[in-house]
């Protein structure tokens, strides 16, 4: 049996806050799920709540930034390991170079991630389980597939449709292997129906065993 609950962000942000640190003195929080399904507003809106409480804005590290473009959906992580994770432990700063999807190539800049007491990390594959042991919080957002394509179609244009399809082979098998939602803390419906405040308020799909 599946129950929705509409939950603050800003209740959501204390959680954070009074959760330990595993990844050095910063509270890794991994916001996972396929792509379309609403990752990067849930980021930044948790972001904002625990922005408002004071301890400043937390980075928020999209890994769509990190790719080496489409063939790398999986195999970033030893970049994002190197230049973010490893410093965070010894709690230094890290810092990457983002990836130009229009130059299709890195960009010489680096992005500077400090040694902050959140870390928020977006994107396909950021809760595998490898990381779980140093994750404060994973979270993991779904939507309709249908739903999912379309708002991928509406940002990007119909070009990308092969690669596209491509992808979501790679992330269905990616999410059977790891079990990543049946893992995560925390299941948010990234397309609620119901009337709410957005910017306030997520709808968490709570998980419940069925009766015997």
């Amino acid at each position: 049996m599946v129950v929705t609950v509409f939950e603050a962000y800003a209740g959501l942000a204390r959680r954070v806050l009074a959760r330990p640190a595993w990844l050095g003195r910063t509270r890794l929080v991994a916001v996972d799920g396929p792509s379309g399904a609403g990752k990067t507003v849930f980021a930044a809106r948790l972001a904002d709540a625990l922005a408002r409480l004071g301890s400043g804005r937390p980075p928020v590290v999209n890994t769509d930034d990190l790719l080496d473009g489409w063939d790398d959906q999986l195999t970033f992580w030893p970049r994002l390991e190197e230049s973010v994770l490893t410093p965070l432990r010894a709690g230094r700063a890290g810092a990457y170079h983002r990836y130009s999807w229009v130059r299709r190539r890195f960009l010489p800049r680096p992005v500077p991630v400090p040694a902050a007491p959140v870390l928020i990390l977006e994107g396909v594959s950021v809760a595998r389980a490898a990381v779980g042991p140093e994750l404060s919080l994973a979270v993991f957002v779904t939507a309709p597939a249908a739903l999912r394509l379309t708002r991928a179609v509406a940002r990007d244009g119909p070009s990308i449709l092969p690669e596209l399809r491509r992808w979501h082979d790679g992330e269905r098998a990616h999410f059977a292997a790891d079990d990543t939602e049946a893992r995560a803390d925390l299941l948010v419906d990234g397309a609620p129906t119901l009337p709410h405040d957005p910017d306030r308020y997520y709808q968490r799909i709570a998980r419940h065993p069925r009766p015997a």
